[in-house]
């Protein structure tokens, strides 16, 4: 069956703020997921959602709620535990001519499906050379906070990044998880979205109607000219949240959420560290064989000669997450830990400029 037809929509610009827009209000990152799924499901009927719960009047955190109320079972399934066989189901769906976005409620348990996407999803394109695409959306949420432990808290994004034929996004806003999320579902690419439970509470103002968010186009999200702070996902709240701080001591970060690793945003990465000439990339994984790894070696083999300061990291220790909620407070990142790798590379306030 031939691929599905695109469906058109509103791109957002990343240099307009939303809150110019006058359709804006305030929604949290949960709402604005379950939003974006509904606008999908009334644009086009070959949108479904399909994971465990995803029927239930709890919707996976609300971020399905009331959606099978509206469009029925027939597109609104939940499935049995067993993530290989759900992810080869989405396939299918879309080999079919339908476009489904498929819910892992833990990114953990996904990795029963690493065959259906690293041997199928990500090679379909490839194997039929470009004549088939499947436009299969997974949501995939991470777990902080409240003792998850090591079976329920890896972000892996990574991992998915270094695969060809995978698109990978991290939303940090309520903005960009609908945008990014309408962006996935209509685009011809397989996606995974990686999102932290730990945002779904957070508020942002989001437009009423449908839009799109482009992947590979960075948001600079606080201006500065010291040091540049490459961040992403959770990481980016506590990014600003670390600029505003060091803003009090003299220190400008200039904060570039990088909504996308794949692709990402080498322009505007390279363009703000030309400016600033030192980089700090915060990654919300384990430090070895990171994005952030990624990103650093991407900058310095452009702009070596141009760096004052050796980039650094903030990531995750090589090691798996404690069971224990105070071991699990000494395991992430904190804001003075982030400061503080900021400071080192930016250095004493007499050898900034000139």
């Amino acid at each position: 069956m031939p691929s599905p037809r695109p469906i058109e929509l509103h791109a957002a610009s990343p240099a307009r703020p939303v809150r110019s827009q006058a359709s804006a209000r305030t929604l949290t990152y949960a709402q604005a997921i379950n939003e974006a799924l509904a606008q999908a499901m009334e644009l086009c009927e070959d949108v479904v959602v399909l994971g465990q719960l995803v029927d239930y009047k709890s919707g996976v955190f609300g971020t399905t709620t009331g959606l099978v109320e509206r469009f029925g079972f027939a597109r609104v399934r939940d499935v049995p535990v067993a993530e290989s066989l759900m992810t080869s189901a989405a396939i299918g769906l879309a080999v079919a001519g339908l476009r489904p976005v498929l819910v892992h409620q833990r990114l953990d348990f996904m990795l029963y499906s690493m065959d259906a996407i690293t041997n199928w999803l990500a090679l379909w394109r490839f194997k039929s050379n470009g004549r088939s695409n499947v436009p299969v959306t997974i949501r995939a949420i991470v777990g902080k906070g409240w003792g998850q432990g090591p079976q329920h808290s890896k972000s892996l994004h990574a991992w998915f990044a270094h695969l060809p034929g995978i698109r990978v996004a991290m939303p940090s806003t309520a903005y960009d998880a609908k945008g990014l999320l309408l962006e996935a579902i209509f685009g011809e690419d397989p996606t995974i979205i990686i999102e932290h439970r730990s945002l779904f509470s957070m508020s942002d103002t989001v437009l009423a109607e449908p839009y799109r968010v482009r992947f590979g186009r960075a948001m600079i999200r606080r201006s500065g000219r010291d040091v540049t702070m490459v961040a992403m996902g959770v990481m980016v709240p506590q990014a600003l949240r670390v600029a505003v701080q060091l803003a009090k001591e003299g220190v400008e970060v200039e904060v570039i959420d990088l909504r996308t690793v794949s692709p990402w945003d080498h322009a505007a990465v390279c363009q703000s560290v030309g400016r600033t000439r030192r980089l700090v990339v915060a990654d919300p994984s384990w430090r070895s064989g990171s994005v952030a790894a990624e990103i650093i070696a991407t900058v310095c083999e452009q702009m070596g000669p141009r760096l004052v300061a050796p980039p650094a990291r903030v990531c995750l220790p090589d090691s798996h997450t404690p069971m224990s909620m105070v071991l699990e407070e000494q395991y992430y990142p904190s804001d003075a830990a982030m400061a503080q790798a900021i400071r080192a590379v930016v250095g004493p306030l007499e050898s900034r400029h000139g």
